[in-house]
């Protein structure tokens, strides 16, 4: 592709609306100001709120939002008041808004201390979190558990640990307004969810920006992505419960620039990822790539790769497709990506005499398809048809109408539901994510379920080259070993 001045890309980039000074440069606010990129009226002081069904409960410096929890009824909203809250927040009940209040451009914040692991957690349908500042946590910032129907909006967290945002085995959710660095895994992480829209965040400084993994039916739209070492990613990964990852558009985002380095946990899947990546689609499919810009991303601007190129064992996970099909590539804007590739792509490169690298393929994947190929540097997009002109503007949403109804969890299902929910995303059967696998945690805990949970109760780290475990003390005893019995019971 032809290189284009940067002078033309702020003029593009101001032609569609977009403030570019804000692009590259962006100070970085003070912890108790609210964040300025994207704002939205919901931010600023005295913007009124929505109506709610139950009552209002205020929070005020010096209080506990737990407290408020605890007393909180289907329905309420809690208001929570500037201040600074050493705390975990953690929301087991169905239909509870917890939103912080701006005061003189000042919000509520959650701060951890490196001592605290997690911010909030919530496992109850109908959740609604908005407007907070949290950092400093070892775990996670905010984490979802099996909840449905959740709006996670105008937020800001960072330095917040392993996960930003983090809604696991949930359908119907919003992710929206949120602004995000310092992350050691994924900033925005969608992981086992279906239905869900994230748009209009900024992620920055982290090890992957935002990745789609295991979900199915989600719009990634208008996020401004940089200084990442992993812009975008939509990924499968083997070992959890649901084996597929479709049905996603990504579209009209500004990935910008991620070439950090990558701090990941060493043996977690995104530590391998290539700083310098625009997007990776690593085994996912039906994915549409759509008016993204890309730009500046030294790795390659779009990678597609299956399972074993990705450097992802799936042998063991017999329900895994590895290979990426059904990928369009629409039109994108790309400029100056891939100009310091990988070792194993920089060899090919060296070969087909190219210095840049827009798009490279290294999967053996069907139905793949480029719109107007001849726009962009490719590697190994033989196979690829051409895509007709088409457009994914007629879905505007893949939120749903209506609610999903809330999950009735019996005893027995506890547990299950709180393996999939809480520790699958870090402990899969056979493979290393972020812990050890489920494998080695039963050889370690031969029925012995009491030692498990003694274990996620007050947790101490174990193995130099991973990340110590964050506490699970939060949840109730009888959830607790439900999980552990449950994670011994697994043979697959």
């Amino acid at each position: 592709m032809k290189k284009v001045s940067k002078f033309l890309v702020v003029l593009v980039l101001f032609g569609v609306g977009i403030i570019v000074g804000k692009f590259f440069l962006i100070p970085k606010p003070e912890p108790n100001v609210a964040p300025t990129f994207f704002d939205s009226s919901a931010q600023e002081e005295g913007a009124e709120l929505s109506a709610v069904e139950g009552n209002s409960i205020e929070v005020k410096d010096g209080q506990l939002i737990q407290e408020a929890v605890s007393v909180a009824k289907s329905g309420d909203i809690i208001l929570v008041y500037p201040g600074i809250y050493k705390e975990t927040v953690y929301i087991d009940k169905d239909n509870i808004r917890l939103y912080g209040v701006v005061e003189e451009g000042k919000r509520p914040i959650l701060d951890g201390s490196k001592e605290l692991n997690d911010a909030i957690l919530y496992s109850g349908n109908g959740i609604a979190i908005e407007n907070f500042i949290i950092k400093n946590y070892k775990g996670n910032g905010i984490m979802g558990q099996a909840g449905n129907n959740f709006v996670i909006k105008n937020n800001w967290i960072f330095d917040a640990g392993v996960y930003g945002i983090f809604p696991q085995f949930g359908k119907n959710g919003l992710v929206e307004l949120n602004k995000l660095s310092g992350i050691e895994d994924a900033a925005i992480y969608i992981g086992m969810c279906d239905n869900i829209d994230v748009r209009n965040n900024e992620v920055y400084e982290s090890v992957a920006g935002i990745e789609i993994e295991n979900s199915r039916h989600c719009l990634v739209e208008n996020n401004y992505v940089h200084d990442n070492a992993g812009g975008l990613l939509a990924f499968i990964t083997p070992g959890l419960p649901i084996k597929t990852c479709y049905d996603i558009i990504l579209r009209e985002n500004f990935v910008i620039n991620n070439n950090h380095v990558n701090f990941g946990a060493e043996g977690s899947v995104v530590a391998g990822i290539p700083s310098g990546t625009g997007l990776l689609i690593m085994a996912a499919d039906n994915v549409t790539v759509e008016d993204n810009f890309f730009v500046g991303n030294k790795a390659f601007g779009i990678g597609i790769v299956n399972l074993e190129n990705g450097g992802v064992s799936f042998s063991t996970d017999e329900g895994i497709e590895q290979n990426p099909d059904n990928i369009s590539i629409l039109d994108n804007y790309m400029e100056n990506n891939g100009y310091d590739p990988p070792a194993e792509i920089k060899a090919a490169t060296t070969i087909a005499l190219m210095d840049n690298i827009d798009v490279a393929y290294l999967a053996d994947g069907k139905n793949n398809c480029i719109l107007n190929r001849g726009r962009y540097l490719t590697l190994n997009l033989g196979d690829f048809a051409d895509c007709e002109l088409t457009t994914t503007k007629e879905v505007a949403s893949y939120r749903l109408n209506n609610p999903v109804a809330p999950r009735d969890i019996s005893k027995i299902e506890m547990g299950k539901l709180a393996y999939y929910g809480v520790c699958a995303g870090c402990h899969s059967y056979n493979n290393i994510i972020v812990g050890p696998s489920v494998k080695d945690i039963q050889t370690i805990y031969p029925d012995n379920p009491e030692g498990i949970v003694e274990y996620i109760t007050n947790p101490y780290k174990k193995r130099p080259n991973l990340v110590e475990m964050p506490s699970q003390k939060y949840l109730p005893e009888d959830v607790r070993k439900a999980v552990a019995e449950y994670m011994l019971s697994l043979n697959e």
